[in-house]
């Protein structure tokens, strides 16, 4: 009779473990972009944030739910695919408002105008949103030809999670364009680390197909190395720390 209780009791504390593990991977992922979300809608400045960090989510999250129609894996990495996505589609949308309203330049810039130089920095909110529906469809198609070939499935689901993998690049390049981290959320890199930490060890746990847990060991290096810049840029200043526009509150987050 007690050995059965202890067994019921340990099955309940596994499920709740695996629940609350779960729960962790489909929203622990969007928690990071809360801080950095607040700041851009405090100080009406998006500058510090880089824009292609939501293009590299959205293409990689695309890509995952596509690859899960040729090779299963875990359901909450499905959902938290589709979390990301709205959540990356919420930044866009903030970021392309406050840029509209502060910049001088007049001329729109739209999707449909196909013009390279412009990609990604469009006027509309709209626009970004097509681009999205157009990539998914055309990627889709692809996806649907070419599913029976396990070349191509495992070859895409290499090609999410790398893509993935490369999230912080955009803003590691940002930082050493600007030569300056101001402007970005140190939380929201600090919280990057410590999920795709955990994301990996959930990875390796779980026995996901090997992509998940290489790209995720790579992620890891590139939030040290933003991790790095703040603390470089914050020793050694490259230039004086200016740059609002009519805020007198500094757009880093401490």
């Amino acid at each position: 009779m007690e050995d059965e209780m202890f067994e019921q009791l340990m099955y309940v504390l596994n499920q709740l473990v695996t629940w609350i593990a779960a729960g962790a991977m489909v929203f622990g992922g969007v928690v990071p972009y809360i801080p950095q979300y607040r700041d851009i809608r405090r100080t009406q400045n998006a500058e510090g944030f880089s824009t292609y960090v939501c293009l590299v989510l959205l293409v990689a999250n695309i890509l995952r739910i596509l690859f899960r129609f040729g090779r299963y894996f875990e359901t909450p990495l499905l959902w938290q695919s589709i979390v990301m996505i709205a959540t990356m589609l919420i930044m866009l949308d903030l970021c392309t408002n406050v840029r509209v309203a502060t910049e001088l330049q007049t001329k729109r810039r739209s999707f449909t105008d196909f013009d390279w130089s412009h990609f990604w920095s469009w006027s509309r909110f709209v626009d970004y949103l097509q681009c999205v529906v157009a990539f998914t469809l055309s990627a889709a198609y692809v996806t649907y030809l070419l599913l029976d070939s396990s070349v191509f499935v495992e070859s895409l689901g290499f090609l999410a999670v790398f893509t993935e993998a490369m999230l912080g690049m955009p803003q590691l390049y940002c930082n050493y364009q600007n030569k300056s981290t101001e402007g970005m959320s140190i939380k929201m890199v600090m919280m990057w680390t410590s999920g795709d930490t955990f994301k990996t060890g959930y990875f390796l746990l779980t026995e996901a197909p090997v992509q998940f847990w290489t790209c995720g060991l790579l992620q890891v290096g590139v939030d040290v190395a933003i991790l790095f810049q703040v603390y470089y840029y914050s020793r050694y200043p490259q230039k004086p720390v200016s740059h609002t526009v009519s805020h007198t509150t500094s757009t880093k987050a401490l």
